[in-house]
Formats: C-alpha cells, structure tokens, sequence
C-alpha cells in the first residue's frame, strides 16, 4: 500500500498528556520548605518536586479528601446542596478552626462546605462526616478507601480534619497533589475555594479565606491551607490562566508567609516555562477506503494522550501523519492503520496511533453477488 503523507506546523499553546516529567528549563522555582510538588492538573505531570514522598502531617490539608468526597456524593446525587444538616453533640464540641456550631443547628450542605473551603471548618467538616456515612469513623474509611483507589500510596487518615497530629494521620506532598487534582477536577469546589470574604447565618457570622492567595494572587482557583505545631505550615495552591491550571504543593512550611511564598514562586515558575501543548494540532483522523467490504471507509480515531506538557522552547510542533491509502475488509475497531508523529524540532515528542472507529466486515455470498451485479449493470 502507499502511504499518504500530511504534514502540518502549530506552535501549540493549548491543552493533558502522560505523567512522566517534562524536561525543565536550566532554572527551577525557589522554595525553602522541606517538601513540595508542582504538578499540571489535567495530565498530572510533574514538573518539580523535593521530598516529595515523605511523610508527615498534613492538617488541615487532610480537608481536601474531605470535600473530594463531598463534592462527588453530590455530583451523584446521593446528597444535594440544599439538604440540611444537623450538627450533633460531638460536632459541634470541636474547636481550632470553626463556626461555632451549636448541638442541633442546621445549616444546609453548601453552607457546610462553604465554611469547610474558606475557613476550614473543623465543626462542619465533622458533621458533614456523619451526615454522609453515620460517624466520623465510617467516613473516614471512604477516605482512605478513596486515597487507595488515587493511588496515594503514602497517605493515611485517621480523621476528617487534620486537627490532631495523630502519627498514624499522614500523607506527603506527592499524595495532596493527586487528591488536589481529583478535586479541582470538579468545577464545582470552585464557587467555595475561590471565595474571598463571605458570611453564613444571613450575615450574622462573617467568613475570610484562610488561603490569602486567593485574594491576591492572579488566577487563583484554591485550594487549602493547614497549621499544627508538628505540620507546620502546608498549603496545596492552585491557579488557573489562559485554560492552563497548576498545583503547587508546599509542607511544612517555617510560616505562613513563607508557604505562601513558595507556593508563589512554584506557580509563577510553571506559567512562566511551560506550555501545555495539543498533541493533534489540527490534523483531523481521515475516513480510509476498504477494498471488498460492507462499507466503502472507514471512520478513525487517534489512541494515546491528546497534549503534553513542554518546556516554552519546545511548543512550536509538527505533525506528520501517515496512514494507508486503503486498507481490506475485514476491519477491526482499534485496528493500527496509520501514524501521527508529532515533533519539537528534530526531537519526537510523540507518537500517536491512527485506529479504526469500527469494525467493517466482508460482504456475505449474497452481498457479494448484489455487487457484482449492480458493477455488470452499471448501478
């Protein structure tokens, strides 16, 4: 068969991709804390990380698994924004960061999930465990089980809170990237992570992020902040620009204002140096002839990942596709009929399979014989 030959040039600025880590730029971000990860959100990819899987406490960073499963139990129905929820004896007596449930208040689930994202709510955060799942304990196991299914293989939680420096409660800064991602993944947090300043009890108790990226830093989108005196300072930061959103992990930070700073210089450093790239660019999956089958073509489709992540310099691609002029019946779906290899400069940066979408089968004795008739019949 001869191969047909289409080249096509973009310098791609575009969008996810395998999680191997991109080759970074000869500069890499300043950050003083002792642990820290910055990850691209769609394709999970690594572009900087420094102890990145030890463990330690993660305080109230350990909310982010909580509103995970929230925010999932409510994509699927199984709870809604406006149920209410009655804050027991045990939830309302938790203290650290709250709002001062009284045993027996009702505050409905978004309030609840409000107060957890802005001011990480220890109080709410116990209640929504035990309205979701009956106790505290029980949540906790769909944690944990959650984590497992992540593949956070350094991560283990004994509370929903982080409050306690229990030394069986850890995770690391790789595992709050992952879960971090998970969450961002639903637009929904969002309209409570990217919260400012607001209030609950028809504004009779007033609300501030405890994340105050958010109010200053461009294109923020959360996440969550954590203190204990053995945490130290963590945060799990995330910003979005231009369709491109990044995590930058930070734990155990010296202060505040230094958590805040790393997680700064992490973020500023992936907008700065990468680009996240298509790796289809424009070139469409053409429809191939079949000689003698039941249909005269073909439909395609592209297997692999759809963008990687590139340093700067290596964003302007070629794609050269090459696939077979026709092909005979019989065709499987995912059957290899082509190629697309894209390209920076003289380096592969990929190589994408070109399937069939379908299957198309010979014609059977009759369909063959219709054929042959309609060709002598000129039809």
């Amino acid at each position: 068969m001869i191969c047909l030959l289409l080249v096509f040039a973009l310098a791609a600025l575009a969008f996810p991709a395998s999680s191997h880590a991109a080759q970074p730029p000869q500069l890499v971000p300043s950050v003083s804390s002792p642990s820290a990860v910055l990850m691209e959100k769609v394709t999970g990819q690594l572009i900087y990380e420094k102890n990145s899987k030890e463990h330690l406490h993660p305080a109230s960073v350990t909310k982010i698994m909580t509103m995970l499963l929230i925010v999932e139990d409510i994509e699927a129905g199984t709870i809604k924004l406006e149920d209410i929820v009655t804050a027991s004896e045990r939830a309302a007596s938790f203290g650290g960061s709250c709002v001062y449930l009284a045993q027996g208040e009702k505050m409905s689930v978004s309030d609840m999930l409000k107060c957890i994202a802005v001011v990480s709510a220890n109080d709410c955060a116990v209640a929504m465990a035990e309205h979701i799942s009956g106790s505290e304990e029980a949540f906790v196991g769909r944690m944990n089980k959650r984590a497992a299914e992540l593949g956070m293989k350094d991560t283990n939680f004994t509370n929903c809170t982080g409050l306690f420096d229990d030394d069986n409660h850890y995770t690391c800064a790789h595992d709050v990237a992952i879960m971090s991602r998970q969450l961002i993944a639903h637009e929904l947090i969002k309209n409570y992570t990217t919260i400012w300043m607001d209030s609950i009890r028809n504004g009779e108790f007033e609300l501030s992020n405890t994340n105050k990226l958010v109010y200053w830093y461009d294109g923020c989108t959360g996440l969550k902040t954590g203190y204990t005196a053995k945490a130290g300072y963590c945060l799990s930061a995330t910003a979005e620009r231009d369709g491109v959103e990044y995590i930058a992990v930070v734990m155990k930070g010296e202060s505040s204002d230094s958590r805040n700073y790393d997680a700064e210089q992490m973020l500023s450093f992936a907008f700065a140096n990468y680009a996240l790239c298509s790796l289809k660019g424009d070139t469409e999956a053409p429809e191939i002839p079949v000689e003698l089958g039941k249909s005269e073509s073909v439909k395609t489709f592209f297997g692999g990942d759809e963008f990687k992540l590139l340093p700067r310099t290596d964003a302007a691609l070629t794609y050269e596709l090459s696939c077979e002029n026709s092909v005979k019946a019989p065709v499987k779906r995912g059957d290899r009929l082509g190629m697309l290899t894209v390209r920076a400069g003289e380096n592969t940066v990929a190589a994408l399979p070109l399937l069939a979408a379908e299957d198309v089968d010979r014609p059977g004795y009759f369909g063959i014989l219709g054929r042959l008739a309609g060709s002598m019949l000129g039809l």
